[in-house]
């Protein structure tokens, strides 16, 4: 079910309207039933994927609640006593748990490309549908198995009231991935929603709709187009297709993000924040702090942290320092988990060899940094730079901007190959007589262009507004009632007439699959 479609606005409607009329303490059954209803919708496959990882993840953090429940009950000295075989099995069910579960986003994601890759095309494939939203509810599943095994959460008795963590429906299509120390009990409270939750949620959702349907929609016409054959196109044509996908991409993203969490506050619940401006950040680090922001902190708290204080990077640590000179033999480790982190964060994008250039390609990028941070503060120093001026962070802003323009050639291009034939013709044959031609020949028109850039920069000047520190929900919130509405209504009046009728697009989510 596509939750630009009208009938994901009539299950929000029918399911609002069941959950003011239960008890509160049953509101969250009628949570559970939306989730079914929409995950079903995309087939009794998809169905399954979900209950594997929800019954699976429910057992292991069950098992590991009640060895720690036996525990409590020790002495001091039998605890310590005990303390290795505690470990070593919650261990164990953790394994078992990420073991499952990546083991099943392997097969439906990778096995396929992999085989292909390895054998030319000759070998066998599974020829599994990716279901929507698989990658985002196991790792935000595997997560809280972790967090029980950690202490920072109790765990679910009840396994239809863990089921809606797993399957919230707004969520399911792409993330964002939150914790279940947030996330459940604001489920479980069942509190009535307000006229200021309506509000709130459907001005969110307008701003969604806004990006997915008047923005991106258009934007991904020639961006297909050009992508599928880049090599036919003049460089110019190829660097404005990758322009218009880095607003394509964006618009995509942080607008499906910005439907989920105003469906959630409709119904009282806030979900966690997945895009904090990200076109302002002054570094590529700090780009992915504000990009994708449930999954940087998923990979901080759950893999970089874990690695970081391993045993192995504590012996690499002592060899740097040891053995390396200056700043690198200092930083090597860390430098090494983010590096690690990166690539990861390539492979979950998908197994085709482009996606694991692209992080590659970040995680050099920001390695690099590091290594070279005090060489480019003596520069800095030596050409009198005033870094708190505004100047300044206009050029860290751009020069973000470009870094993060170049990685989109990876990340989109069919194959590798075909990013670097990308880049080539991009330099060498970069004559802008040609972009508009090929462009409007490929269905893109004047009025199209315009509608795409000037919504653009409307998205950053109210970003820019509230990088200033302006909040412009709470500056709404102030006003009277008619202000408040017309910040709905008008936003319904341009995506009905510039994106349901007007040639804009819905369609599945560029991120509904990964």
């Amino acid at each position: 079910m596509d939750i630009t479609s009208w009938q994901f606005l009539a299950l929000i409607a029918v399911t609002l309207t069941v959950y003011i009329l239960l008890p509160q303490k049953y509101r969250w059954t009628a949570l559970l039933a939306a989730s079914i209803v929409f995950y079903a919708a995309g087939g009794a496959a998809a169905m399954a994927y979900l209950l594997v990882t929800s019954v699976t993840t429910y057992f292991c953090a069950r098992c590991i609640d009640a060895l720690a429940a036996k525990r409590a009950n020790l002495d001091a000295a039998e605890k310590k006593a005990t303390r290795p075989a505690f470990d070593r099995k919650r261990h164990i069910l953790v394994a078992a748990a990420c073991l499952i579960n990546f083991g099943m986003l392997f097969a439906v994601k990778y096995f396929d490309g992999v085989i292909a890759l390895v054998t030319h095309g000759q070998g066998p494939a599974l020829g599994l549908i990716v279901p929507v939203g698989i990658s985002f509810y196991i790792f935000q599943s595997v997560g809280y198995v972790i967090d029980v095994s950690r202490g920072k959460a109790r765990a679910e008795r009840n396994y239809l009231k863990y089921l809606l963590f797993v399957s919230f429906f707004p969520q399911m299509v792409q993330g964002p991935i939150d914790r279940f120390g947030h996330l459940h009990p604001q489920l479980m409270e069942g509190r009535r929603p307000t006229a200021d939750n309506a509000r709130d949620g459907i001005q969110l959702m307008m701003w969604g709709f806004f990006k997915k349907l008047v923005i991106a929609g258009r934007a991904g016409t020639v961006v297909n187009a050009i992508y599928s054959d880049a090599g036919a196109y003049p460089g110019s044509a190829i660097a404005f297709a990758v322009l218009m996908y880095t607003i394509e991409l964006y618009c995509d993203f942080s607008g499906g993000i910005d439907i989920v969490r105003g469906t959630a506050e409709i119904f009282g619940i806030d979900m966690a924040e997945n895009f904090k401006r990200p076109f302002f950040a002054t570094s590529l680090a700090e780009f992915w702090r504000r990009w994708h922001i449930t999954l940087g902190a998923w990979m901080r708290d759950y893999v970089f942290y874990p690695l970081s204080l391993s045993r192995a990077f504590a012996a690499i640590g002592r060899f740097s320092r040891k053995h390396i000179n200056g700043t690198v033999g200092r930083i090597l480790p860390t430098s090494l988990a983010t590096f690690i982190i990166y690539f990861i964060i390539g492979i979950w994008h998908g197994a085709n060899l482009t996606y694991l250039a692209y992080g590659f390609y970040n995680g050099g990028i920001i390695t690099l940094s590091i290594i070279l941070a005090p060489f480019y503060g003596r520069v800095r120093k030596a050409l009198r730079v005033n870094e708190e001026s505004g100047l300044y962070r206009a050029f860290c802003v751009v020069r973000t901007f470009f870094v993060v323009f170049v990685g989109r050639y990876f990340v989109r291009a069919p194959w590798l190959k075909m990013s670097f034939v990308m880049l080539k013709r991009t330099v060498c044959d970069f004559y802008i007589s040609a972009l508009w031609p090929t462009v409007t020949g490929l269905g893109m028109t004047l009025s199209d262009l315009a509608v795409v850039l000037a919504g653009f920069a409307v998205i950053l000047a109210f970003e820019l507004i509230e990088e200033r520190g302006v909040n412009i929900r709470e500056s709404l919130a102030k006003r009277g009632f008619f202000v408040q509405w017309a910040a709905m209504v008008l936003p319904l009046l341009v995506i009905l007439l510039l994106g349901v009728l007007g040639g804009g697009g819905g369609g599945e989510f560029i991120y509904g699959r990964i």
